[in-house]
């Protein structure tokens, strides 16, 4: 970029959500005044997500003290700048000019920074109304959970610009989230709908709105401001509700542009970044850690991620050798995906995520190599769409690094 600013880092982390923060963090404080860390972040503060979802469930101050996403959000900046690391906000990255140089815009100019490490931490986002090619017009009132906290948090939208009836889309816990922000905000939640053959069992945000299950959203109605969703039924029929209001929940997808940019691998069923047991990618000196990988996990999980990735990142700054490609992990339908997505040494001491694409209860799942099987169990409880399924990495140390993909399936 002609006039831009060049610079090198020691480590240059892209995001600075709980994932990004934590492995700046740990990197800092771990590199002392050796190294240098800087994170970018696009937005005008840190702290990703957690920033606009103003509930508790992000630890506690004290006895009975439970921290907000704000709270959490400044605390985790405020440790990764503490610790040394150097955090700019309203920086994007906008693309590659080689495998460990990025172009970045800031409100200073243009430049273009080198690191001796990079590690993508870009998080996830939910997929809009527009990507799921739901039909209708293009009315006020039409909304993403991300969409609707940041209105009613951050800018005090109430009910006479939020709308006064809605239906929320989908009933995975950040659809509670939603029925509670909705309410903050004024509005009347008539319905809550997914897809699902039946909905939670616990409902955070009480009382819990009508339940529509086995029902998908074939329409939205109005000109100007939404009037009403369209449904289409189990049994076939067709019902409408009316509202002025619609919050598409849950269906996160990783922000992947940027890796998708620099050619660093994906893998197919995640729809992130690849990475084995120590969130090394495909390509060499970059890292990627917390949703980019797969979507969403709770903050707490993406920042355990964060500092997880830091010991791998300072081998790397000490001369370690980059491994060659781990053995595949490949999911086979009911499971959506499976992660770490590569098999090497260091991925057995790390859990394997895997989600399913409908609930199932008690299910059994095989791990196999080439038709040998590496694990068979059954799990207990139901496992549902929404939460991640946890399995012990102890049958990795059975792959064959000359062998096939590992596969992984799961049945009644």
């Amino acid at each position: 970029m002609a006039g831009a600013v060049n610079r090198t880092v020691d480590v240059l982390v892209v995001g600075a959500g709980p994932a990004g923060l934590a492995a700046a963090a740990r990197l800092a404080a771990a590199g002392a005044s050796r190294y240098r860390i800087e994170v970018l972040e696009q937005e005008q503060e840190a702290g990703g997500v957690p920033r606009h979802c103003a509930h508790g469930g992000f630890g506690l101050t004290g006895p009975g003290r439970p921290v907000d996403g704000p709270g959490y959000a400044r605390r985790m900046a405020r440790a990764a700048m503490v610790a040394g690391a150097t955090v700019r906000t309203g920086v994007s990255a906008t693309g590659w000019a080689g495998p460990l140089t990025l172009d970045v815009t800031a409100p200073t100019g243009l430049e273009r920074i080198t690191g001796r490490a990079v590690v993508l931490a870009t998080g996830a986002r939910e997929r809009p109304r527009s990507a799921r090619l739901v039909p209708g017009t293009r009315p006020a009132g039409v909304l993403t959970t991300g969409e609707l906290q940041q209105s009613v948090h951050l800018y005090g939208v109430r009910r006479e610009r939020l709308g006064r009836r809605a239906v929320v889309i989908g009933a995975e816990p950040v659809a509670h989230h939603a029925v509670r922000a909705l309410r903050r905000g004024g509005a009347d939640v008539v319905a809550m709908v997914t897809e699902q053959p039946r909905g939670p069992r616990r409902f955070t945000a009480t009382p819990m709105p009508p339940l529509l299950t086995g029902a998908v959203v074939t329409e939205l109605l109005g000109w100007g401001r939404l009037t009403g969703v369209r449904l289409s039924r189990p049994d076939g029929r067709s019902v409408t509700i009316r509202c002025d209001t619609v919050v598409f929940t849950g269906d996160w997808i990783p922000d992947h542009e940027l890796a998708r940019a620099g050619a660093v691998p994906l893998d197919p069923g995640t729809r992130g970044p690849a990475v084995d047991g120590s969130f090394r990618t495909g390509s060499v000196g970059v890292f990627a850690v917390g949703n980019v990988l797969r979507g969403v996990e709770s903050a707490g999980a993406a920042a355990a991620e964060g500092r997880g990735v830091a010991d791998a990142v300072l081998r790397h700054l000490s001369g370690e050798p980059w491994p060659p490609a781990g053995v595949p992990v490949v999911a086979e339908a009911p499971v959506a995906w499976a992660a770490p997505n590569l098999i090497t040494a260091e991925a057995v001491g790390r859990p394997f995520l895997l989600r399913v694409r409908e609930p199932l209860v008690r299910p059994v799942v095989e791990v196999s190599q080439d038709g040998r099987i590496l694990r068979r169990g059954r799990l207990l409880g139901t496992a549902w769409p929404h939460r991640s399924v946890r399995l012990a990495a102890a049958w990795a140390r059975e792959v064959d690094p000359a062998g096939g993909a590992v596969t992984v399936r799961i049945g009644s």
